[in-house]
């Protein structure tokens, strides 16, 4: 029975690695050496969050060091558990610890979880009746309140390489017990643009691995026939008469993977993507600015968002160097607002295009700033009474608008003070 629901697990579940020597990427924490593999192998484990992307192995991890210090592995789920579960968990982690047992209690998307939640954690990760794993996709110092992230060690999980995920994949094709049937062939092409596309996602690489290979047909002989998912063929010639095989090509591949591409608009990628963006035109490469512009567009964001950035842009980054900058980028915004995806993506371009290669000034930025760090410092100042609007009789008996300059009488030359007295003369536009 335990069998047979291994095998009907998915491939990327039965290919989880079972030991740090399988365990593939991540060397900078858990190579030979290393802080983390240190105190696994020590036994001294502290409370642990991974932040890193889907598919980077996270909970294999987690799962490998349970099993390294042989504590009990307690799983849960951010999106469904909630301070109940934490606290019965909490009640057998006692019951263990009174016996000499560890309890790892590996909390997956833990910035899901809310503040009582994890103030729920606190004194139990304190005290070390459990010891947290927390794995997490998003920044832990934006999702995770700081007591407990003081109380946890972090560790960055990067993205995998195209080399790990290759030999993740071969390692799935030449394992008979776990992988794919043994008689399944990969050609050149479709490995490469496999784990290209899999963007460091070994889970991604896996599971198309997997769906490419469901309905396959072998045959015997010296010519292999391969049936694509729209029951497409191709022919290749086999190694070997006897050979029984199953070639995955290109095709097949580009069909299994099927997917958007990782973009969460209210995740920490969505920062980065727009961050890159206006940096890329602040730094005047349009080539840059335009990769970016299609990795948001792309991935589902909001047009009606690029462009409100840019409108900010044109004024930030462009302001009195162009005045022409912020109604291209208005119009920019106009277009996206009549037209929608995907017709505004070449309106958004021209928009971006025109910002990068544009000259470029932050005078009215950094002027404004500084004015606007003098009505914080000093409140709010009296306007000059020569200049304050004078409707009635009693506001003129009072002395408002008294001895004002009218500009034009004086050919715009009047010499007038405008500014609070404290601020005389202080000049904000350098």
């Amino acid at each position: 029975m335990i069998n047979n629901l291994k095998l009907n697990s998915p491939l990327a579940d039965r290919m989880r690695p079972k030991s740090l020597d399988e365990f593939v990427g991540q060397e900078h924490i858990i190579g030979e050496g290393k802080i983390l593999r240190q105190a696994i192998e020590k036994g001294s484990l502290p409370s642990i969050i991974f932040w890193g992307p889907p598919g980077s192995g996270k909970t294999t991890l987690a799962r490998i060091i349970a099993k390294m210090v042989s504590a009990e592995f307690v799983p849960l789920s951010a999106v469904t558990s909630g301070v109940k579960d934490i606290r019965r968990i909490v009640e057998q982690a006692s019951n263990f610890k009174i016996q000499g047992r560890q309890t790892i209690v590996f909390i997956d998307e833990i910035h899901r979880f809310n503040k009582a939640q994890q103030d729920a954690l606190l004194p139990h990760v304190e005290n070390g009746t459990i010891v947290l794993i927390g794995a997490t996709t998003e920044n832990p110092s934006f999702e995770v309140i700081s007591a407990l992230l003081s109380r946890c060690r972090v560790f960055v999980l990067d993205k995998l390489t195209e080399e790990h995920i290759k030999v993740l994949v071969e390692r799935a094709l030449g394992d008979s017990e776990n992988g794919v049937d043994g008689r399944v062939q990969i050609d050149g092409d479709a490995l490469e643009f496999l784990c290209q596309m899999s963007d460091g996602d070994a889970r991604v690489a896996l599971n198309a691995l997997e769906f490419a290979t469901q309905g396959r047909k072998y045959t015997n002989g010296r010519r292999c026939i391969d049936t694509n998912i729209q029951g497409r063929r191709h022919s290749r010639m086999s190694p070997s008469e006897n050979d029984v095989s199953f070639l995955v090509n290109k095709k097949l591949i580009e069909e299994a993977l099927q997917k958007s591409l990782m973009y969460d608009k209210d995740g920490e990628e969505h920062y980065n993507l727009i961050s890159a963006l206006h940096k890329s035109m602040r730094g005047g490469d349009a080539d840059a600015a335009l990769y970016y512009l299609a990795r948001m567009l792309e991935g589902g964001e909001d047009p009606l968002y690029i462009a409100r950035r840019l409108i900010r842009f044109a004024s930030e980054d462009i302001g009195i160097a162009n005045s022409l900058a912020l109604p291209q980028a208005t119009a920019a915004y106009d277009a996206c607002h009549y037209i929608g995806m995907p017709e505004c993506s070449v309106n958004l371009a021209q928009a971006v295009v025109y910002m990068a290669k544009s000259k470029k000034s932050n005078v009215l930025y950094t002027a404004y700033g500084r004015a606007q760090k003098d009505v914080k410092d000093y409140g709010n100042l009296p306007v000059p009474l020569h200049i304050r609007n004078a409707p009635t009789k009693l506001m003129k008996d009072l002395g408002y608008g008294k001895d004002y300059k009218y500009s034009p009488e004086y050919d715009y030359k009047e010499d007038q003070e405008y500014l609070p007295d404290k601020l005389k003369e202080r000049k904000y536009l350098r």
